[in-house]
């Protein structure tokens, strides 16, 4: 058994996972215990990362050798390695010598190295000759990085996660980490533990399960946080507290915001957030409540937020607000104190770090400036860097289906679901006239348009660097080798530009010998990466490849033993002048206002146990089983108006386009607001393109919607166990079939509570306006057609059931066509895998009533341990009384929930709160 230590390839936490491994297979992960990012602790999508390795799972959905489509329409075929490197460089070739260089545009993303990033950046603007080259992180952190160059002058974080247990109060807005970083937000638990007077102000239109916990919560509407964060600053400016000593000797600007948000007083502003006057005056007092001028100091106030604000057409806007308020009461690079912004990808960090972005270049020089321009045309051997603006994530897509971009090269993300406006992003895929997939899961929708598939090493493969939100640099490091045919991201970069240096005119300065990479493993790499940061912000000239054995932060330039954990404490910053800037921007409104036509705001977010698109969290039934069928989230007001059950399929439509999902009564979102998961696959059909004019960056984050019932009379609902390692392949074969419905739904899933290697099946929930597939073909794919399969048919009314129950008696599969009232029940007798006795033929019988009462599992709160929301409420009702900590210690103690990763842990509380012991008299 070999043990690896490298670094989980989710969000931009940073955790440091030991991978057991045994033959060239992953067998287990843990948390790394001496990793400061995480100190052993891993949520629960971290706790699974070796079963998204193991051999069935891979096998399936695993891009594995390269593939190539003879014509568009055409199947994609096997071919070797060179046949595809050579087709891509000869297509890319061919078309720039025609149509020049910018008729290429590079793809990226968040979860590749840094090495990989490198490479990929000097392939397109050191050897093509264009900074058509953008990321994902476009999506996700533009705005932040927006927001911190113009208020602090560069892309750099301030504080670091130790600021958490320092900190008197946290202010978090625009982000759900208890769900999407659970480890952080564990931190934030230990923190409240240890000093109970800590305040915590959470910032978000949904009641989520940071908000719950919160001491404040400021549920907002969608798009007003400038106007909050003004009026924060409006009552400081009242009330003294702002720290005018710093605001004179550490910035400039200040008399014109000072201007601005005197016209937001909290009474102003609550009417146009939707909040309490009250609520605005308390958090701007405990914000403040950490400036050298307040004279009741309580302590320092750190923020933290994510895509709530960068994912938005105002996003810069909402960033430098938010500086503002650091900025005022001089609570910056200071233990406890500062701005500290949540990435959500693992190395969207890393990636800024080498330019990977089409406004950046290395080492966080800006393309736009061309004394950067010339540094790092000296740096590479060329004579120049390109000077022409290259294409921003929606705007390169809105060029290729223009015609103006004519080949795309997208490594390691799947903009064919990630990206707003699906509907452009579909028409650019097809038209353009070659397209490149570097992809390690076929399952990825994009490769559906690939010309040719290239198969990349995923995590536990490769060897590198990532970037986390705190600035810490630490080792990605391969347990095993890739399967099959896959390669490095990297490598697959080099072999490519390797060939174009034979095809292309040189652009190195004279008498330039050797390629431009001659990498010959990812330590070169990254030792060149190395050499572009000399001298500048994030200069990491003091770190070696083997110094990396302890994750370490930059800066850490030479002759230094440790890197910065925080920045700007003595009050000088990246400016021309050293001072930091404020900023009075006017407030706008979110890009697509409610009207008659389009009456409700919908918003998105993360799921607990999901991560972004789903190819390899979806793989795992585990997982699958905390969010269920995704559906659109209304307040149980509006259900009620509207006379409209839980599960009712609806149409949710914007100006873009239009989907079908069932409806699901929530309360933590508010009347006239909708929420929907981004991991749903259609969501982005519905999300617009507008973007922050400074950033870039689209608005994921909101859209005004109409939402009305729809007549579906067709529907099936099936669900059986099957083979182990064929689930996953058979939900690929039916993708075809589920197209010609008008709603369609499958996901793996698994017993409730059982191992990991305990059966593996599949749910589906099909509807139509008329029978859209012939049910058999179904029941087929489900080993439901024939054998011991109990079956009711009655064409009169189209209407099939089918029921299989194991030699072992219990519940095997069923498929209902016609009626599927009786697919919820029969759902959760299949997972919970009991015996169904003599009630055999009594499951043909149909009904939203089982034959039998069984307690429902109810809804998965505890993933790690299979517990569901109905043993826990029968736990609470029984369990001694005594104060919700207590309460708690009694539930972990009798089901173990919440005492393995604790993801599950704000759920729990919840629960604890809202069921009360039952007292017999």
């Amino acid at each position: 058994m070999a043990q690896t230590r490298s670094t989980c390839p989710y969000c931009g936490v940073g955790c440091g996972v030991i991978i057991d491994s045994d033959a060239g297979q992953v067998t287990g992960v843990r948390g790394d215990p001496e990793h400061p990012a995480n100190f052993g602790r891993l949520c629960s999508k971290g706790q699974t990362l070796h079963l998204t390795a193991a051999p069935a799972v891979m096998m399936q959905v695993r891009a594995l050798r390269p593939m190539r489509r003879a014509e568009r329409g055409a199947p994609l075929r096997p071919v070797v390695w060179d046949a595809a490197l050579d087709e891509v460089a000869d297509r890319l070739a061919s078309i720039i010598e025609r149509d020049g260089a910018d008729a290429v545009g590079l793809y990226l993303s968040g979860q590749l190295l840094t090495e990989d990033y490198y490479a990929f950046n000097k392939l397109a603007k050191g050897l093509i000759g264009s900074n058509n080259v953008d990321t994902n992180s476009r999506l996700c952190m533009s705005s932040a990085v927006a927001g911190y160059k113009a208020s602090l002058g560069s892309d750099a974080v301030p504080a670091c996660y130790d600021d958490i247990g320092l900190a008197k109060t946290v202010f978090i807005t625009g982000s759900n980490m208890a769900w999407a970083h659970p480890v952080l937000y564990r931190r934030l638990e230990d923190a409240r533990r240890a000093d109970p007077a800590m305040k915590v102000i959470v910032v978000d239109p949904r009641r989520t399960e940071t908000a719950a916990e919160a001491d404040l919560h400021l549920q907002l509407l969608p798009g007003t946080d400038v106007v909050l964060h003004h009026a924060m600053l409006h009552l400081m400016l009242w009330e003294g507290l702002v720290d005018h000593a710093y605001i004179q000797a550490h910035t400039s600007g200040f008399d014109a915001l000072r201007d601005r948000v005197r016209e937001f007083s909290p009474a102003h502003a609550a009417k146009v957030c939707g909040l309490r006057e009250a609520d605005i005056v308390m958090a701007a007092r405990w914000f403040a409540s950490g400036s050298s001028s307040d004279a009741g100091r309580r302590g320092p106030t750190l923020s933290l937020w994510c895509q709530g604000l960068n994912q938005s057409s105002s996003g810069t806007d909402k960033n430098t607000t938010l500086l503002n308020l650091h900025l005022a009461t001089g609570q910056i690079g200071q233990p406890g104190a500062g701005p500290l912004s949540l990435t959500g990808q693992p190395n969207a960090m890393g990636g800024r770090e080498v330019g990977g972005l089409a406004n950046l270049l290395s080492a966080h020089r800006d393309l736009a400036n061309p004394a950067h321009r010339a540094e790092v045309a000296a740096l590479w051997g060329l004579t120049d860097v390109p000077e022409r603006p290259g294409k921003t994530a929606v705007e390169m897509f809105q060029a290729a289906a223009d015609g103006e971009i004519k080949a795309l090269w997208i490594a390691c993300t799947n903009p064919a679901q990630s990206m707003p406006d699906q509907a452009l992003v579909q028409r650019a895929l097809q038209r353009c006239e070659f397209v490149v997939v570097q992809e390690a899961y076929t399952t990825a929708a994009t490769v559906a348009f690939a010309d040719v598939l290239l198969p990349a090493a995923s995590w536990g493969e490769k060897e590198g660097t990532v970037t986390n939100s705190e600035r810490r640099i630490s080792r990605v490091r391969a347990a095993v080798p890739p399967p099959g045919q896959a390669r490095a991201d990297w490598q697959i970069a080099v072999d490519v530009a390797k060939r174009l240096e034979r095809r292309l005119p040189s652009r190195r300065v004279p008498g330039s010998a050797g390629s431009m990479f001659g990498w010959a493993d990812a330590e070169a790499v990254w030792n060149e990466h190395r050499e572009t940061t000399r001298g500048r912000d994030l200069d990491i000239t003091g770190l070696d490849w083997a110094g990396l054995a302890q994750p370490q932060q930059w800066p850490l330039p030479a002759g230094a033993t440790v890197g910065a954990a925080r920045l700007f404490g003595d009050g000088v910053f990246a400016t021309s002048d050293g001072r930091a800037r404020f900023h009075a921007p006017a407030w706008r409104p979110t890009a697509e206002q409610r009207d008659a036509h389009y009456p409700v705001s919908l918003t998105t977010g993360r799921w607990r146990d999901q991560w972004h698109g789903t190819t390899r969290t979806g793989t795992l039934a585990r997982l699958q089983d905390h969010g269920g069928e995704p559906a659109v989230e209304m307040h149980p007001q509006e259900l009620t108006r509207r006379h409209w059950a839980p599960g009712t399929l609806v149409r949710v439509k914007s100006r873009r386009g239009a989907i079908v999902l069932p409806v699901r009564p929530s309360d933590s979102v508010a009347p006239a607001q909708a929420f929907i998961a981004m991991h749903a696959p259609q969501v982005n059909q519905l999300l617009g393109s507008a973007r922050c004019p400074q950033s870039q960056q689209p608005e994921l984050k909101h859209s005004a919607v109409r939402i009305d019932g729809v007549s579906l009379p067709w529907q099936l609902a099936a669900a059986a166990w099957l083979p182990a390692g064929e689930a996953l392949a058979i939900q690929q074969r039916l993708q075809p079939l589920l197209a010609a419905c008008s709603y369609a739904h499958i996901r793996p899933i698994g017993l409730m509570g059982s191992s990991p290697e305990g059966p593996v099946g599949l749910v589906l929930h099909l509807a139509h306006t008329t029978p859209a597939l012939a049910p058999e073909a179904v029941a087929e794919a489900l080993g439901l057609a024939d054998g011991a399969v109990l079956r009711y048919d009655d064409p009169r009314h189209a209407t099939q059931r089918r029921v299989r129950v194991g030699a072992d008696g219990r519940l095997h599969g069923f498929l209902y066509s016609g009626d599927t009232a009786a697919a919820g029940w029969l759902l959760d007798w299949l997972q919970q895998g009991q015996p169904v006795g003599g009630l055999a033929r009594a499951l043909l019988a149909g009904g939203a009533l089982p034959p039998v009462a069984r307690p429902s599992t109810g809804r998965a709160v505890c993933t790690c341990h299979g517990v569901g929301e109905t043993a826990i409420a029968e736990v609470l009702r029984a369990a001694p009384e005594g104060n919700d900590a207590a309460r708690l210690a009694h539930l972990q103690n009798t089901l173990a929930c919440g005492t393995s990763c604790g993801s599950c842990l704000p759920s729990l509380k919840a629960l604890v709160r809202q069921i009360q012991p039952v007292v017999i008299a």
